[in-house]
């Protein structure tokens, strides 16, 4: 069979963890700094060998290379706090590599991030309060400009609803739904089904290992969700993504892909289809680097 193209869709950088959300501190924890508080808990951010606290690009790099994954898209959430200046600086130096969304909230803001270069705009509906229809003239901007828009969204049948509206109004809008559509909870189907809203709609598996941890690997109800959302959509609307670093405290990065090889609910085409064809297409990739597979030392 010929060699795979894995582009993970979903996944995060930072250089520093300081920041407040909802008025709760979340930051870098001393001496040992792969632990943050997070709103009120000592939480595991990042793998126990992140011990400065930072998670870079070149680690990441290490990660992708060792895992045969190509490239990948680097979405912003608040609780890592605004990083639009380091993404910025990670854009220029590895362009082939890394598709990077900016944070904005403002139409002002929004400006500013494609000037800088990036080229998107991640939104973690989740955790907002107001109404998505509020952020419209960001989405009419992005469409106008050709940028993509990484959106994950809460439970809400509201918010989905004005999601959908979105999708209506600005149809050449790239869009790309996160966290699988909260695929363990009621909201799953209905996020799904947003891909069917227009012709410019993914659906991204970032967070799924998460969602489904304590299932843990192979993680088969999370594959059979996924043969469900193929069968709702179609693959070809179906992206794979990790939400690196988070999740690969539980597990290795290499593992938060191949639980998909471990199941025959997916054809080898359509395997290729949602580890990186897709998303290759959809955020037009190009010159990736051929990864060799390397032995482990176990091995």
């Amino acid at each position: 069979m010929e060699k795979l193209l894995i582009i993970d869709a979903h996944s995060h950088l930072w250089l520093k963890q300081d920041t407040m959300v909802d008025g709760s501190p979340i930051r870098t924890l001393q001496p040992n700094a792969s632990r943050s508080e997070f709103f009120g808990e000592e939480r595991q951010m990042l793998p126990p060998f992140m011990i400065d606290g930072k998670n870079t690009a070149e680690v990441f790099l290490s990660n992708m290379d060792y895992a045969q994954v190509g490239a990948a898209v680097v979405v912003q959430e608040v609780i890592d706090g605004n990083q639009n200046a380091y993404l910025t600086e990670v854009q220029a130096k590895y362009p082939n590599r890394f598709f990077c969304m900016g944070m904005a909230w403002t139409l002002e803001e929004a400006e500013m991030v494609q000037k800088a270069g990036l080229r998107g705009i991640a939104f973690p509906g989740h955790r907002m309060k107001e109404s998505l229809h509020t952020l419209m003239p960001i989405f009419k901007f992005m469409e106008e400009q050709g940028m993509m828009l990484s959106m994950c969204l809460g439970e809400t049948p509201r918010q989905i609803a004005e999601m959908a509206e979105v999708i209506q109004e600005c149809p050449k809008l790239k869009v790309a739904i996160g966290h699988f559509g909260m695929v363990t909870t009621s909201a799953f189907e209905s996020q799904v089904k947003l891909a069917l809203e227009g012709p410019c709609v993914m659906i991204e598996s970032g967070g799924i290992t998460w969602l489904y941890n304590a299932e843990f690997y192979p993680f088969p109800s999370a594959v059979r969700s996924m043969r469900q959302a193929a069968d709702w959509v179609g693959i070809d609307r179906l992206m794979w993504g990790s939400d690196y670093p988070r999740t690969i405290t539980a597990i290795t990065y290499r593992m938060s892909y191949d639980f998909l090889f471990r199941s025959n609910l997916f054809t080898p085409e359509e395997q290729a289809a949602f580890l990186g064809q897709n998303a290759q297409r959809f955020y037009d990739f190009k010159n990736l680097p051929d990864l060799p597979y390397i032995k482990n030392m176990s091995e």
